[in-house]
């Protein structure tokens, strides 16, 4: 069989972290082991039963079955913006400041190749969400890593980053509540990336995908809450962990008129948006009754702290995250982060996912998530305590 090369621009980009991850344990469950899966993202949920039923209903309707609109249904960035004055306070125009995305994944590796030219810069986050880096690949920019320290609560520090590499920099990656450090942003910080972007002409792309899951009642800030905010950049938001949806695939970018026109534009070329039935359900989310997200939250917050309690208990030192799904816990000193990651896999079939699969400035710790039930987190626990590590 002929083998045909894949284009430069595939070659560019990095290997698929999860890809790889899921790999390796897909052998060990083929083995038959019971294993407790904690290194993922994926919400373990079931999306709320009246955004199904919207679903349901919207499927039946005719008009339905043809092509959406090329750039989405009026009647879901209509929601989009009602939903970010409701939550936020934020006023958007639901033509001009709101694109609908293939969930908030396609949007993040699509605005590197609206903005970025070979040569520019990106700004980005060391440890972060690895999917950043593959945008920035396909446009043939470059990026400089902004390291999250413990020491600065895993916030950026911009006095750091070398003017000359300034001078290149047009696009800069952000994400609070974080993945994979669990910290959260706060005002002060946002005003600061503000000026920060107006000072060195930054498009700042906030990555807002846990904006609704808020511990000890610290509710995440939007960073278009911040004044001047939607003159420097755009955030994108995804239903996946909100509203468990996420194998629907549906998202927004909200916020600077002409990035927003950008990912249209793009995307006119991609897609012919998403079927309208799933945008009728998405608008249901939004608008439709928020209990169902407070229960979310109120089980995560729940399983982390049994999950912290429960490693607190066997002696390891870790701190409670405030944000997000995630735990991001230190490796005990003799490992690094992927010989603990292969420890637990292999001795007590946990797994974790290893922090350097998030940069540099992620080795030392292994990212764990709130996904399983809190008999299952209990248990993780317990077969831990078993390898007397600490």
């Amino acid at each position: 069989m002929k083998q045909f090369q894949p284009s430069d621009a595939l070659k560019r980009l990095p290997e698929q972290f999860f890809a790889k991850l899921a790999g390796k344990v897909n052998r060990y469950v083929e083995a038959g082991y019971d294993i407790i899966n904690l290194g993922q993202g994926n919400p373990d949920q079931p999306t709320p039963s009246h955004i199904i039923e919207s679903l349901q209903a919207a499927a039946k309707k005719p008009a339905y079955h043809k092509y959406p609109p090329f750039r989405g249904q009026p009647f879901l960035k209509k929601a989009a913006a009602d939903f970010y004055k409701r939550e936020f306070g934020v006023d958007l125009d639901s033509e001009t400041e709101v694109a609908v995305l293939f969930g908030g994944k396609a949007g993040l590796v699509e605005v590197s190749q609206c903005l970025l030219n070979q040569g520019d810069v990106a700004l980005v986050p060391d440890p972060g969400y690895p999917d950043y880096w593959s945008g920035v690949a396909m446009a043939e920019a470059d990026m400089h890593m902004m390291p999250l320290l413990e020491q600065n609560d895993f916030l950026p520090d911009y006095g750091s980053i070398p003017n000359a590499l300034l001078q290149k920099a047009k696009l800069m990656f952000l994400n609070y509540p974080n993945n994979p450090t669990a910290a959260q942003a706060n005002e002060a910080f946002f005003n600061e990336t503000v000026s920060f972007a107006n000072q060195h002409d930054l498009c700042v792309v906030h990555d807002f995908a846990y904006g609704a899951i808020g511990f000890d009642g610290k509710r995440p800030m939007s960073f278009l809450e911040t004044e001047g905010a939607k003159d420097v950049g755009i955030e994108i938001y995804t239903l996946s962990k909100t509203y468990n949806m996420a194998g629907w695939r549906v998202g927004f970018a909200v916020g600077n008129p002409s990035v927003v026109e950008s990912i249209n534009l793009l995307q006119d070329h991609f897609y012919v948006s998403l079927f309208s039935a799933v945008q009728e359900a998405a608008a249901e989310a939004l608008l439709g009754s928020q209990e169902c997200v407070e229960e979310l939250r109120a089980t995560y917050e729940s399983r982390r702290n049994v999950l912290i309690h429960g490693l607190h208990e066997i002696g390891w030192d870790v701190t409670s995250p405030s944000g997000s799904f995630f735990a991001w816990l230190k490796v005990p000193d003799r490992f690094t982060s992927e010989q603990f990651a292969d420890y637990l896999l292999e001795n007590v079939q946990i797994v974790v996912a290893p922090g350097n699969g998030f940069g540099e400035f992620g080795e030392g710790y292994v990212r764990v998530g709130l996904l399983t039930s809190e008999d299952r987190l209990k248990e993780a626990v317990e077969r831990i305590n078993t390898l007397d590590l600490f």
